[in-house]
């Protein structure tokens, strides 16, 4: 089952003690490396987003930075917990850090993304019903072994998140670290030298360790509900587009849902979201992903009256 991460740790006393050793090093250690790379093709590992579609276009290559931004109830955390389950069905070790929601229910929507369907309600107490679910949970618990979650709420020192992500990194091996979000962890929205020392800091730690940090972050409100935004509406200093090597900005079509409310025809091919890439300092392709939002699983999925995904297998098929 995933694992909290004790906060009782002296994080920012660990990577004071550890980042020297981190970045000290013999020449020699750097020659046996070149050595060994003597004749050998060049070969990044990268992880990918959960759909098919995705994978030829988009990766998560090691030594990165990815901001995830949207606008508030846009979906970025759903979408975020989503990649992480993906994530860990390409078996990579992933760290959470939320400081705006609690572990238990950051879980309980995963939960319901990896089991494809609503938990049980509480009219719901069949014996049969019971331990069908308790059967889903126990195989959760064995899916998010390589999960671990730092349980810290509201705004948290920059030194401490960086002493985390260093943390979960070294110690637990840890290839990829959420951090939801940029704001908790600076003084405020007008603390543009903050934001900029602390993502310039992330991205080294993410180089050194040669990890992927995924930073969840904000953009202003849109001029109307058909607006799509792009990197100029990250809100902040411009200088945090500038920093991070990819992102990535959730679309949520609200207008489509308003219409749908409200017994209006909609076309089921007009996506319920959109995920932008309007950066990757290492690929080729930059554009649009269109997305569908499946309600009972809380997934996106990629095409319209596709099913659920199942991340216990990679490529993810879809659930039966």
């Amino acid at each position: 089952m995933a694992s909290l991460i004790a906060d009782d740790i002296d994080f920012a006393g660990y990577m004071a003690q550890t980042e020297a050793k981190q970045k000290v090093r013999p020449a020699r250690e750097f020659v046996d490396e070149m050595i060994a790379a003597l004749g050998q093709p060049r070969k990044v590992v990268q992880a990918f987003l959960p759909w098919d579609k995705t994978h030829a276009l988009f990766g998560f290559r090691p030594g990165e930075v990815t901001l995830w931004a949207g606008v508030n109830g846009h979906g970025k955390s759903i979408l975020t917990g989503q990649a992480v389950l993906s994530l860990l069905g390409q078996d990579h070790r992933v760290c959470i850090a939320s400081f705006e929601m609690k572990p238990a229910k950051t879980l309980e929507r995963m939960l319901r993304q990896y089991s494809g369907q609503r938990g049980p309600n509480e009219w719901e107490r069949s014996p049969d019903v019971i331990e069908a679910f308790r059967a889903v949970y126990d195989d959760f618990g064995d899916f998010t072994q390589r999960l671990w979650l730092y349980d810290q709420q509201g705004t948290v020192s920059a030194a401490t998140v960086l002493g985390v992500t260093r943390y979960a990194a070294v110690e637990l091996g840890c290839g990829h670290i959420v951090i939801d979000s940029l704001m908790k962890c600076v003084k405020g929205e007008d603390d543009y030298n903050g934001q900029k020392a602390f993502v310039d800091e992330i991205a080294a730690i993410a180089r050194d360790l040669n990890i992927h940090v995924h930073l969840v972050h904000h953009i202003r409100k849109l001029g109307s509900e058909t607006e799509t935004p792009d990197k100029n509406d990250v809100k902040g200093s411009g200088s945090i587009t500038d920093q991070v090597d990819n992102l990535l900005v959730v679309w949520r079509n609200k207008k489509k849902e308003k219409d749908a409310a409200a017994g209006k025809k909609v076309s089921p091919d007009e996506p319920d979201a959109l995920l932008i890439c309007d950066k990757q300092r290492n690929g080729e392709w930059e554009g649009k992903f269109a997305l569908w939002f499946d309600s009972d699983s809380q997934q996106f999925v990629g095409a319209n009256g596709a099913l659920a995904l199942d991340f216990c297998t990679f490529p993810h098929r879809s659930q039966r």
